[in-house]
């Protein structure tokens, strides 16, 4: 089955926690803070598999939960890192971000990589806060939380060729003459319903990637029918072979057909308005009127690059791909419609990091949110008395508590940050 767009969840690891400890070696009866760090969560990596050709493994397991980092250890050891989890995916995948649509990669070369989703790092262990004024701390960090969030996985085949065309026009019987793959074949609509591709051996020793893409009816920049699966795939191609059924038999109208696939598809993307295209009149052999094929040049174009063929018979279908891998080696590389970006994910924010909202619950209590503050609320162990004391000061130098008594909070009032409440006391 192909599968080109899929969803799923993915988080990766925490941090693991650093430790408390303490030397206890004979004749050392002050030998200090000696927990060690914990190591760093595994970072969850998408890495490009030429042998797959469908995202058919994300159908069923949508989750992917990778392995948080070791404890730090007494004697100042610190805790293992974990290896990233790595996700592989067919050339030609994008990964967008489900909620704002932001993409996080775009991969198209065998063994490209993007971390898409950071391992949290791991927690201090107390040895990291001694200072001349505290030089046996009794408190130690969690680990930080890895990046969590869930993800469209959309594929967009890397074919050199697109047949283009409304359904029943003869793409997939062109694509099975003029390669080895095996499409299904019909007279009646949506006969394909998902992409084909085939190598093109041409006769003087050129080749090429070609794709049958479902057909394309009215509507489709609107995602009517398969047109979004169709369009998707309609980007990555460096020419668009146009292919028409200028015979008509099924009451169809030739130029009619033309200008509404170039309206689609300009209105899904105006770039491809402006990819090598030739135009392919298919079912010649259908076609006794020699005027039907003027009067088609005439309605489109004299500009237009027009070859008359026959599928069925293999009638002119050598010249055709003669001159479809001339375009190729002229071709430029095809403008990217996906936006840049380094592949690289880092926690960072456009907003202020330090950013928290304060809003009141229905019971009353005071409820702060934001990144940061939450963050550090993870990293806290609250078994500890210096740990809290010391998430107090946090608040404190982030502002919140000031912004708490703005918002009227009295001593006793409640204060919820996550699933914590704490008792506001001045």
């Amino acid at each position: 089955m192909f599968i080109d767009q899929v969803g799923i969840f993915i988080k990766a690891g925490d941090g693991g926690n650093g430790l408390v400890a303490y030397r206890r070696e004979k004749y050392i009866p002050m030998g200090g803070p000696s927990g060690g760090d914990g190591g760093d969560g595994a970072d969850i990596i998408f890495e490009v598999d030429e042998g797959l050709r469908t995202l058919m493994d994300f159908r069923y397991q949508r989750h992917f939960k990778a392995k948080r980092g070791g404890n730090g250890m007494s004697a100042n050891a610190h805790g293992k890192n974990s290896e990233p989890m790595v996700l592989k995916v067919p050339p030609g995948t994008v990964v967008k971000k489900k909620e704002g649509g932001e993409t996080l990669a775009d991969l198209t070369q065998h063994g490209q990589r993007a971390v898409v989703a950071k391992g949290g790092r791991g927690g201090r262990g107390n040895s990291r806060f001694a200072t001349s004024r505290n030089q046996a701390p009794d408190f130690a960090e969690n680990g930080e939380p890895g990046q969590e969030f869930d993800v469209v996985l959309e594929l967009k085949l890397l074919a050199d060729v697109g047949l283009v065309g409304f359904p029943s026009v003869g793409k997939s019987t062109i694509l099975s003459a003029v390669t080895k793959a095996k499409p299904k074949i019909g007279d009646y609509p949506f006969t394909t319903i998902k992409p084909n591709l085939g190598v093109v051996e041409t006769g003087d020793g050129r080749s090429f990637v070609m794709a049958d893409l479902p057909g394309l009816i009215e509507g489709a920049s609107e995602g009517t029918g398969l047109g979004h699966q169709f369009l998707r795939h309609v980007e990555r191609t460096k020419v668009i072979v146009h292919v028409i059924d200028i015979s008509e038999v099924e009451g169809r109208d030739a130029v009619e057909d033309y200008e509404t696939i170039r309206k689609e598809m300009g209105l899904y993307n105006e770039s491809l308005l402006k990819r090598p295209e030739i135009i392919v009149l298919n079912k010649t052999d259908l076609v006794e009127d020699e005027g039907t094929f003027e009067k088609f040049a005439e309605a489109v174009g004299k500009d237009k690059e027009i070859y008359r063929i026959s599928a069925a018979t293999r009638e002119n279908l050598d010249n055709m791909l003669y001159r479809v891998a001339d375009m190729l080696e002229k071709a430029s590389t095809v403008e990217e419609v996906i936006e840049e970006t380094d592949h690289r994910v880092v926690y960072r924010h456009e907003k202020d990091p330090d950013a928290f909202e304060i809003t009141r619950d229905d019971d009353g209590a005071y409820v702060v949110s934001g990144d940061s503050i939450e963050r550090i609320f993870k990293m806290t162990d609250f078994n500890r008395d210096a740990a809290v004391r010391r998430f107090a000061r946090q608040m404190r130098t982030m502002g919140i508590d000031d912004a708490l008594r703005e918002k009227g909070i009295q001593t006793g009032d409640t204060v919820r940050i996550l699933r914590g409440e704490f008792e506001f006391v001045e």
